[in-house]
C-alpha cells in the first residue's frame, strides 16, 4: 500500500464532499473534485471560491495562500480522471448500493495500491467493500461537519481492511491537524450511536409532558453543561436526518429499546416540520420566530437564615464544594449516614444528588421532605440549577431549598418528581453505551471519549465523567430508571457492573 498520498480525490460536491476536498488543499495535496452533477460540481466550486475569499476580505486569511489552496483543487467530469489518485474519499449519499457500485468502479480504474475511503456516516464499512475484489484497501473516513473546522476524524475498520490501511489514514489525518479515532465498523460507529441518549432522554421528558421544549433544553446546556440543548440540536440538524440516523440503528441493533425512536419526532418529520430549514421544528424561525425561555422559578425571600449542612466527600464535585465554602458552608468530612453520596440539610430538608429514585419514594423512606438536584459538569459555571421536590414536602420546604440555591447565584428550574432527573439519566445512558462501544472492542476507552469530546463537543468525555460520579452511582441510577420504566432500555452493561463492582478499572491515562 502506498505510504504517500500527493494527489486525494473527493468523490460529492456537497457540503461534506467540498468541505473535505479543502481540508486536503490545505495540506498541500492536489485535489480532484469529481460529481455526477456537473452543474452542480461547478456551483460548489465557485461557492467555495466565494466562502474562502469572503475570509481574505475579513482579514482572516492571505490572498496568495487562499489562492494556492484553490489551484490545488481540479474540478473532474469522469470516474476515470480520478486514476492517478493514490486516495479517493467518497462523501456521496447514503445509499449503500450506490457506495458499491462506485467503489467497484473506481477498482477498475485506479492502482491497486490505491487506499478507498468512504465518508459514511451510518452504513457498514464491511458492507460498502463486499463487493470489491479487493476489500482489504477500504476504510472509513468519517469527517464532521463543518469539515475544515470540526477536529474529529472517526477512522473505521471493516471486518476485511487491513491494519496497515488505518495506520495511513491515522497518519494522514494527524498530518491535516485532525483528531483521529479508530473504531470497528459497527452501527452509528462511535460518535452516533454513543450520542443517541442525548436526544432520546429529552425527547422521552418531552413526551412525557414533564416541561416544554426551551425548559427541557436549559436544564441540558445551562445547568447541564452541554453547549446546546438536544431538541435546539435536532433543529439545527433537521428532524428527518437526526431521525434516520436513530432509526437506522434502532434496526441494526435488532430494535434494541436502548435505540427506541421517538413518536414526537417522526411526528415533525411527517409534517415537514424538519427544524431550521423548513422554519420549524420544536421552536420557530424567519418570520414566524417565537422567542421561548426556559420557566425560572421566582425569586423567594426568606424572614430567617438558612441553617446548612453539608455531608458526605464532595471530593467528586469540587466545583460544588467551592460554591459552598464560598458562601462559607462547613463541609463535614464524615461520610453521610443514609446515603452513599454527598447531600445537604437545609432546614430539616435533605437536599442531594438525584439518584434515579423519585424524591417522593426516598421521602417516604427517610420520612423527611427531600429535594433532589441533578448533574452538571461544572456547578460553579452554570448558570441554572435544575431540582425535583417530594409531593409530601411542605411548600414552605421547598421554597426553602429554592431560596438556598439562590443564594449561590443561580436560577432554579422546579422539575416534576421525575427519576435521575435529566442531566444526569442522560450522562448515565451516555456512559453505558460508550461502556459498551469498549466492552465490544469497537473502540478503545480513550477514542470513545475523544470522539464525545471533538465530534460533538460534550463538555466531557462520558467514560471520564463516569469514572468521577462513581461507577456505583451510574448503576445505581440506570437500576432505579429500569425499576421505575420495567423495560431493557436502561439495562446496564456488563463493564459498568464489573467497574461498579471494583472488579476492573479503566486505564487512567486514557481518560484524561
Amino acid at each position: 500500500m502506498t505510504s504517500t498520498f500527493k494527489t486525494v480525490a473527493v468523490i460529492g460536491a456537497g457540503t461534506m464532499g467540498v468541505g473535505i476536498a479543502q481540508v486536503a488543499a490545505s495540506a498541500g495535496h492536489t485535489v480532484l473534485l469529481f460529481d455526477i452533477n456537473k452543474q452542480a460540481l461547478e456551483k460548489a466550486k465557485i461557492s467555495l471560491n466565494e466562502r474562502l475569499y469572503r475570509r481574505v476580505q475579513q482579514g482572516k486569511v492571505g490572498a496568495q495562500s487562499t489562492n494556492e489552496l484553490l489551484a490545488r483543487i481540479t474540478l473532474v467530469y469522469t470516474l476515470t480522471e480520478l486514476a492517478p489518485a493514490q486516495l479517493v474519499i467518497e462523501a456521496v449519499a447514503e445509499k449503500l448500493a450506490v457506495k458499491q457500485a462506485i467503489f467497484g468502479e473506481l477498482e477498475r480504474i485506479c492502482l491497486q495500491d490505491t487506499l478507498f475511503a468512504s465518508n459514511t456516516s451510518s452504513l457498514s464499512i464491511t458492507a460498502i467493500a463486499s463487493q470489491l475484489k479487493y476489500p482489504e484497501r477500504l476504510a472509513g473516513l468519517h469527517f464532521f461537519n463543518p469539515a475544515p473546522v470540526m477536529k474529529l476524524v472517526e477512522v473505521i475498520h471493516g471486518r476485511e481492511t487491513t491494519d496497515a490501511v488505518i495506520e495511513q489514514l491515522k497518519t494522514l489525518t494527524l498530518s491535516w491537524g485532525k483528531i483521529p479515532v479508530i473504531c470497528r465498523s459497527t452501527p452509528g460507529f462511535i460518535v452516533n450511536r454513543v450520542a443517541r441518549p442525548f436526544y432520546a432522554e429529552t425527547l422521552r421528558a418531552l413526551e412525557e409532558k414533564i416541561a416544554d421544549p426551551a425548559t427541557l433544553d436549559s436544564v441540558l446546556r445551562d445547568a447541564g453543561g452541554f453547549s446546546m440543548g438536544p431538541l435546539q440540536l435536532t433543529d439545527l440538524i433537521g428532524h428527518d436526518v437526526n431521525y434516520a440516523v436513530t432509526n437506522s440503528i434502532f434496526q441494526a441493533s435488532g430494535y434494541d429499546p436502548r435505540f427506541q425512536t421517538s413518536f414526537e419526532q417522526l411526528e415533525l418529520v411527517q409534517a415537514g416540520h424538519l427544524g431550521r430549514k423548513t422554519g420549524c421544528g420544536f421552536y420557530h424561525y424567519g418570520e414566524n420566530k417565537t422567542l421561548s425561555s426556559a420557566k425560572i422559578a421566582e425569586k423567594v425571600i426568606l424572614n430567617n437564615p438558612l441553617v446548612v449542612t453539608a455531608r458526605g466527600d464532595w471530593q467528586t464535585f469540587p466545583e460544588f464544594a467551592q460554591l459552598l465554602r464560598q458562601n462559607e458552608i462547613l463541609l463535614e468530612e464524615s461520610k453521610s449516614d443514609c446515603l452513599s453520596i454527598p447531600t445537604l440539610l437545609i432546614d430539616n430538608v435533605i437536599v442531594m444528588l438525584t439518584n434515579g429514585e423519585l424524591s417522593s419514594v426516598l421521602a417516604q423512606r427517610l420520612n423527611q421532605s427531600v429535594v433532589q438536584f441533578d448533574l452538571s459538569a461544572d456547578y460553579a459555571q452554570a448558570t441554572i440549577i435544575a431540582i425535583s421536590c417530594a409531593m409530601q414536602n411542605s411548600h414552605q420546604d421547598n421554597q426553602t431549598v429554592i431560596a438556598f440555591f439562590q443564594s449561590l447565584n443561580k436560577d432554579v428550574i422546579v422539575l416534576p418528581d421525575y427519576p435521575g432527573l435529566l442531566t444526569l439519566r442522560t450522562v448515565a445512558m451516555l456512559c453505558n453505551e460508550a461502556l459498551d462501544v469498549v466492552n465490544k472492542g469497537i473502540a478503545s476507552p480513550e477514542d470513545t471519549d475523544n470522539a464525545m469530546r471533538y465530534g460533538v463537543n460534550y463538555p466531557k468525555g462520558p467514560l471520564t465523567w463516569g469514572k468521577q460520579i462513581g461507577w456505583q452511582n451510574i448503576l445505581n441510577t440506570l437500576e432505579q430508571l429500569t425499576l421505575f420504566y420495567a423495560d431493557g432500555r436502561y439495562r446496564a452493561n456488563p463493564l459498568l457492573r464489573q467497574l461498579a463492582a471494583g472488579y476492573l478499572s479503566l486505564p487512567n491515562k486514557e481518560l484524561q
